[in-house]
């Protein structure tokens, strides 16, 4: 039996829910999850629902069918083959616990996703990705050569098909032009600091201050720096007798899980854009679910 997912955004208004539920039990299939968000400060409503083809419709013959519905209430949508993976670019520096939190749950199923490539401005990690038998691009950034890189690691999504990128701990700043051609398909993690400890090392600025929370922040990316939209975040607790070193470990714990957690929610389509937010709604039941153990 196939499942697929369906995510509507449109202006709020009467008849959404029984006009989506109407049609989908018409055409032979069965809810088996939904979650929504009337937005009275945007006046916008948010729908994502999971259901089943108890009768084999084709997801191609649910699409065009579904135009009719959706016309009246000028609804963006999209519906979603659940069996479909999500083809994902990871890119990476020198900083590797992301990446190998990463690696690891999808190795066990838990990341539900085809990661068609690894991107690099280094080598510290070529041999890790290659035993994993997962594409590795070297791609060295420079202020002279910055445009040719960019164009390199476009190529590379091109070629690719690629859905996603997520930025794991990737010291560079994207172009305009690459955030704005790329708006809404890059994840990037970072520190929760900020504003208040921007530049080199945060950690360290943060430990001097003697801060009692330690958190990260997983967002769209744009081109105003690290203010896209917030997908994930959450936070660690710290005391005076923590040292520097303390808080650089965890960091990167609550860096990786955040992380982990925001593109799990986009890979299963729970994330839709608000304006400057998101409405990120929760997992639909066994969405947590891994294949293997370990």
């Amino acid at each position: 039996m196939s499942t697929y997912t369906l995510t509507v955004t449109c202006p709020s208004t009467r008849g959404i829910v029984a006009a989506i539920s109407g049609f989908l039990a018409e055409k032979g299939c069965n809810i088996t999850d939904s979650a929504q968000f009337d937005d009275p400060g945007t006046g916008n409503f948010f729908m994502r629902t999971s259901f089943n083809s108890e009768e084999g419709v084709p997801l191609e013959a649910l699409r065009e069918a579904f135009g009719t519905v959706a016309e009246p209430f000028s609804m963006e949508w999209a519906i979603h083959d659940d069996a479909q993976k999500m083809k994902v670019i990871i890119m990476v520096s020198r900083f590797g616990h992301c990446l190998n939190d990463l690696l690891y749950r999808w190795r066990i199923g838990a990341l539900p996703v085809e990661i068609v490539a690894v991107i690099s401005n280094h080598l510290d990690y070529q041999k890790v990705v290659v035993n994993h038998d997962i594409p590795f691009h070297h791609i060295k950034v420079t202020k002279e050569n910055k445009p040719q890189a960019e164009q390199r690691i476009m190529d590379v999504v091109e070629e690719t098909g690629a859905e996603l990128i997520v930025l794991a701990r990737y010291m560079q700043v994207l172009s305009d032009a690459m955030c704005t051609k790329m708006a809404g398909r890059i994840i990037n993690i970072h520190h929760s600091f900020l504003p208040s400890f921007k530049g080199a090392n945060p950690y360290k600025q943060a430990f001097e201050r003697g801060v009692k929370l330690i958190g990260a922040t997983a967002h769209f990316v744009t081109a105003d720096l690290d203010e896209g939209p917030i997908i994930e975040q959450d936070t660690v607790r710290v005391t005076h007798a923590q040292s520097g070193e303390d808080y650089v470990s965890l960091g990167r714990d609550v860096e990786a899980q955040v992380f982990a957690r925001a593109i799990h929610a986009f890979i299963h389509h729970r994330v839709l854009m608000n304006g400057t937010k998101t409405v990120v709604f929760p997992a639909s039941p066994g969405g947590y679910r891994s294949e293997r153990m370990g």
